[in-house]
């Protein structure tokens, strides 16, 4: 039995709005035991919040144990890779709670200077909050991306993303951030360890050539193309990202 890692935005909602399929998937999911999680390269929210936004939808049977964020993928491999516990992070709820439950000191407002910079998506950051990061990146912080995505698609069209943040950071103390959300390695590595699975027993799943199915495909796992987001069947050629299969909505996809 093949276990899933399955995209959010475009693959299973459009902000607060279902997609087509998305709930009758899952709940056939959870009626045959098949294992799950969401992999997400949104670090805003910690697990309740996510169930609740999708409770809130009309899903059903969701629980904590279902999602996998950046947030979390990213604390998890820096603990397993580097020493320093003090963090300094620029992110929301889903950051802090990641960093107190690995045990992480966080660094805020103090001449304290942290082993490690997280940088999540916060959506009411300001240029005093840059400066600080900048502050313990020139005294040796490692500087840690929970997602490189340039742009965030919303209801109100397009959005600064994640990436875009990193990469000023990168420019300004240059250093190259280490990346951890989808389509680089530590997020599919992490998240296996949190499903105890391996490669060959997962499918991914989303609606993005460039961060979903280009993880699998650059790590060898099969993926699944959903055609209900931000890319489409004649991206695949143009990009040159070739999933395993290629589904309208989820409730075709008969494996």
């Amino acid at each position: 039995m093949k276990g899933y890692m399955i995209d959010l935005d475009g693959t299973m909602f459009h902000g607060k709005k279902i997609v087509e399929g998305a709930k009758e998937w899952i709940d056939s999911l959870v009626e045959q035991d098949i294992p799950f999680i969401f992999l997400t390269n949104n670090s805003s929210r910690t697990p309740a919040q996510a169930v609740q936004h999708m409770l809130d939808m009309g899903f059903e049977h969701i629980e904590e144990k279902h999602f996998y964020t950046s947030a979390m993928a990213s604390v998890s491999y820096v603990s397993s890779h580097y020493s320093g516990r003090k963090a300094f992070y620029i992110g929301e709820l889903g950051m802090k709670q990641a960093l107190l439950d690995n045990g992480f000191t966080i660094v805020n407002g103090t001449d304290d200077l942290a082993d490690v910079v997280f940088v999540g998506l916060n959506r009411n950051a300001n240029y005093e909050m840059y400066s600080e990061a900048v502050k313990h990146l020139v005294n040796g912080a490692v500087l840690v991306g929970t997602n490189n995505d340039r742009i965030l698609l919303s209801e109100k069209g397009v959005n600064v993303g994640n990436g875009s943040i990193v990469a000023m950071f990168e420019h300004v103390c240059d250093k190259e951030s280490v990346k951890i959300g989808k389509p680089y390695q530590p997020i599919l590595d992490e998240a296996l360890k949190f499903m105890n699975m391996k490669k060959e027993d997962v499918i991914v799943v989303g609606d993005n050539l460039e961060t979903d199915i280009a993880l699998g495909v650059k790590f060898g796992v099969e993926t699944i193309f959903v055609l209900t987001g931000i890319h489409k069947k004649e991206d695949i050629e143009r990009l040159g990202i070739h999933p395993t299969y290629v589904v309208e909505r989820m409730t075709d996809w008969k494996g």
